[in-house]
């Protein structure tokens, strides 16, 4: 049975979100970043941006991208099984577009597993279309990505 979820918020991730991200890319990705990698995302990169879904003080879902002149790239979003399907990843990545928006980033783009049909859903529910194919993309099990763009993205306008 699916757990009532009251309600969640969406916030920028700061280093204290280190160790619960670790927890949810461990559990949710076959070949997790490592902690050294979100430490680097998060404090160093000044092109990364990344919002953290939080219900309490935990987080359980959370999202990144890399503003690249004038593309995003997203590079992660996760959510903590027990979390799924109540909308959380919709609203990341709407935050995501949100700030796409505002920093004048016109297109985003993204790679995902061929298989992950729900991440695929949620990406074309959101003007996201399969532009091509990475073939044997990942190093765990040689899967090819999708690879995916939202050109609709338009400053001072609407997604």
């Amino acid at each position: 049975m699916r757990r009532l979820l009251s309600k969640f918020r969406i916030i920028p991730t700061i280093p204290e979100h280190i160790e619960d991200i670790m927890v949810l890319e461990n559990e949710c990705f076959s070949v997790p970043w490592s902690k050294n990698a979100f430490i680097e995302e998060i404090t160093r990169n000044m092109f990364a941006v990344y919002f953290s879904a939080m219900v309490d003080d935990k987080v359980v879902g959370y999202a990144g991208m890399w503003k690249i002149i004038n593309e995003g790239h997203i590079t992660n979003i996760a959510v903590a099984p027990g979390y799924r399907r109540m909308g959380i990843a919709s609203s990341l990545l709407c935050r995501l577009m949100e700030t796409s928006i505002s920093s004048g980033i016109t297109a985003m783009t993204l790679e995902v597993r061929e298989s992950n049909i729900a991440a695929l859903a949620l990406y074309k529910k959101h003007g996201f279309e399969i532009k091509g194919k990475r073939t044997k993309y990942y190093s765990d099990n040689g899967e090819n990505a999708m690879i995916m763009w939202n050109s609709k993205i338009r400053p001072g306008g609407q997604v």
